[in-house]
């Protein structure tokens, strides 16, 4: 594993976004990089994941990709692949993008589970003072963290703030992904129109369904083929 970067904007803010729960920080992510027309200055390769790639519009998709927006100075980690088994090494990676880019405050985006439809609850942890009268937001007092943005609160950089909304899916949640963009446009002054998210995350949700069923299914094929040779 190593990070790549094609361009080095200093003093960015970090939004990071994995495909946890409910999907909601793959979701996000990816509706920011278009909203925002961020542009991909760097990736983080991974030699541990199988070599499956995604194409979408003809056009190859980093299964880690570091995209950045220059009118907000703003870098959006966007992982389209499961990290697990490996978190602590791109934790690490993720340390040192923020070293490079001299990163001012990481926002990790998750989803918790949630026995009711109605709730979209987001709730915050952070290891930084925070002026959050604008969003509304409570702080996390119960609950379990795993994948990445555990590895990152047990062992992470400075000025890391972790959001979680609240999702009772297991699948691609949009409403949950509209929600977090909602409180990231209070928080960061993005002016981003996340009304019509709701639409357009459809879209989003039914792309990343075919994408991972995809992944899925050649990874089960590849398995497979391993399993008849060594057989």
């Amino acid at each position: 594993m190593r990070l790549e970067l094609e361009k080095k904007p200093k003093g960015v803010k970090l939004i990071a976004g994995f495909p946890g729960f409910g999907l909601i920080g793959t979701i996000a992510t990816e509706f920011l990089i278009e909203h925002l027309n961020a542009v991909q200055i760097g990736k983080i390769r991974i030699d541990e994941l199988p070599p499956i790639v995604a194409v979408h519009q003809g056009q190859v998709i980093e299964p880690l990709g570091v995209f950045y927006s220059k009118k907000y100075n703003l870098v959006i980690l966007h992982a389209l692949t499961s990290v697990a088994g490996i978190e602590w090494a791109l934790q690490n990676e993720i340390c040192k993008l923020m070293d490079e880019l001299k990163v001012k405050e990481l926002i990790t985006i998750e989803g918790i589970g949630s026995t009711t439809v109605e709730n979209m609850n987001v709730y915050y942890l952070a290891n930084k003072k925070l002026d959050l009268k604008k969003i509304n937001i409570n702080p996390l007092k119960e609950g379990i963290i795993l994948g990445v943005s555990g590895a990152l609160l047990l062992r992470g950089c400075a000025n890391l703030v972790a959001l979680f909304v609240e999702t009772h899916s297991t699948l691609p949640d949009s409403r949950g992904a509209a929600k977090i963009i909602e409180i990231l446009d209070k928080y960061l002054g993005l002016k981003v129109d996340y009304k019509p998210l709701m639409e357009k995350a459809v879209k989003f949700e039914n792309k990343i369904k075919e994408l991972m069923a995809k992944k899925e299914k050649v990874a089960a094929s590849q398995e497979k083929k391993e399993l008849t040779y060594l057989g």
